[in-house]
């Protein structure tokens, strides 16, 4: 049995955070320019501190609307309402930037407007009714704030960051980040359990948003440091493209298409997962982060080695590969409920997702240059942030009608029919369907080596022979394609 007395002290502790910052964001030069150079190194720190309050706060918003009282439906559109409303932010925020003619103050601005946020979340329980109306306002308040800044963060870093190393440093940044975000949910976790144990697990929640408040207060003030190079914005007309240019570039098209739908997909199953570990197999707050940091913690191990092989042979191999593989996490999801297994199933979701992740992102930065990339990334947020809110909606039907459907599955199907089931199985099917419509016909724009999926596998796999033959059978249904990148 944990002592969570003892460790109190540790978990209590913004240690975590403040080495990653002092120690391992400082020992590399990341550009020729000392003001750019200067500008990378803030936008480090705050990626750390940003992710450490999401560790501690938004990992664990689902745990809080359950302790709330808030079903299953509820949770998911908890999930993907707030992205949606917020993602109208970013159109708003592109048009202001170029009436105003200034970005790192409206990004500065999203930030505060998080802190604000977490500061009502805290102070919710004490309402004493309409408690959900006003949990869903103020976590769409919370995902206005980085959606504010999200596209003009996209061109400013679009502009710092040189081409060539482009993917290395957004490993090392997203490595910093993972971190800190992996601390901030052991942090968190603790601190819950600490105080489930004490039947206090309102006051617990109290203190992990606090130290997210405070976390996003030291990221904004990292924000400042950051030198915008673009001394003349467009204009406004320029900063969105017309549907004429949108349509004469169907690479940009098809990657948005294909994203969105693969969003769509996993927000089905995605937003319902807390709900089903707390609710159906009745894990511990504590038991709940251990299932969460798992996969936080192999994407720490494997990003910078994913930054590597993604500036050497390009995003679309990887894409590939890992977009043939998501398909097959929620299957997984059904065939085992232990908690080794389902750790164990984190893990490879861990490995699977950070490489998507990374190179769908910097796909998005090959694909979006010049006057157009913040009008670009808006829309393709916007479009991104509907397919999840469609998706969790698609999922909390099946949920309420599982026991209209379930009869009609008996005999087609023999794995064990949990309510939680159909979720993962409709999630599983139309990842596998939107793979198979779209990755075959995404483009590599950058000139990059060429790389047979055999020889990528190997490269990223080697220090786990499980992950090697999970991967080994996406490659023989792959065979059928080019071969190479």
């Amino acid at each position: 049995m944990i002592d969570y007395f003892r460790l109190l002290p540790i978990l209590a502790s913004p240690r975590p955070a403040l080495v990653i910052v002092s120690g391992l964001a400082l020992k590399k030069t990341f550009a020729k320019d000392p003001v750019v150079d200067r500008s990378l190194r803030a936008s480090i720190k705050d990626g750390v501190f940003f992710s450490t309050m999401v560790g501690t706060s938004e990992s664990y918003f689902g745990a809080y609307a359950v302790l709330l009282k808030a079903s299953a439906p509820q949770v998911g559109l908890l999930a993907s309402l707030p992205p949606l409303l917020a993602a109208f932010g970013q159109i708003l925020s592109v048009w202001a930037s170029h009436r105003l003619g200034f970005r790192n103050p409206i990004i500065i601005g999203g930030a505060l407007i998080q802190v604000f946020a977490l500061a009502l979340l805290i102070v919710l329980p004490d309402v004493g009714h309409s408690t959900f109306p006003l949990l869903l306002a103020a976590v769409v308040l919370y995902f206005v704030g980085p959606n504010i800044g999200a596209p003009l963060w996209a061109g400013l870093m679009g502009q710092l960051v040189p081409e060539s190393s482009r993917g290395r440093f957004f490993a090392r940044r997203t490595r910093l980040s993972t971190i800190a975000s992996f601390s901030g949910l052991i942090i968190a976790g603790g601190l819950l359990q600490w105080f489930d144990q004490l039947d206090l697990a309102r006051y617990g929640f109290t203190c992990i948003f606090a130290i997210g408040l405070t976390a996003r207060l030291i990221s904004a003030y990292y924000l400042s440091r950051v030198q915008d190079p673009q001394k003349q914005l467009l204009s406004t007309a320029a900063a969105f493209p017309s549907i004429k240019q949108i349509a004469a570039d169907p690479a940009y098209l098809r990657f948005t298409a294909f994203f969105a739908m693969m969003q769509f997909s996993v927000a089905i199953s995605g937003p319902f997962v807390v709900v089903y570990l707390l609710t159906t197999l009745h894990y511990s707050y504590f038991a709940l982060t251990l299932n969460t940091a798992a996969s936080v913690f192999v994407q720490f191990v494997v990003l910078s080695r994913w930054g590597r092989l993604s500036d050497l042979f390009g995003n679309r191999i990887i894409l590939r590969v890992t977009g043939f593989s998501i398909p097959f996490v929620p299957l997984l999801w059904t065939l085992n409920d232990h908690v080794s297994y389902l750790i164990g199933l984190q893990m490879l979701s861990g490995l699977i997702w950070s490489g998507f992740t990374l190179s769908a992102n910097n796909a998005l930065f090959d694909l979006t240059t010049g006057s157009g990339r913040t009008g670009r990334v808006a829309l393709h947020n916007l479009l991104s942030s509907f397919a999840v809110f469609s998706g969790a909606a698609f999922g909390s039907l099946i949920l309420l009608n599982w026991s209209w459907i379930e009869p009609h599955l008996m005999g087609l199907i023999t794995l064990p029919t949990l309510t939680f089931t159909g979720v993962f199985l409709a999630s599983a099917t139309l990842r596998l369907a939107t793979a198979a419509a779209f990755l075959p016909r995404i483009t590599e724009p950058r000139a990059v080596r060429r790389m047979t999926y055999h020889g990528l596998i190997f490269r990223v796999t080697r220090f786990s022979p499980i992950s090697g033959v999970i991967f080994e059978g996406i490659t023989r249904v792959r065979k059928r394609d080019d071969p190479t990148n």
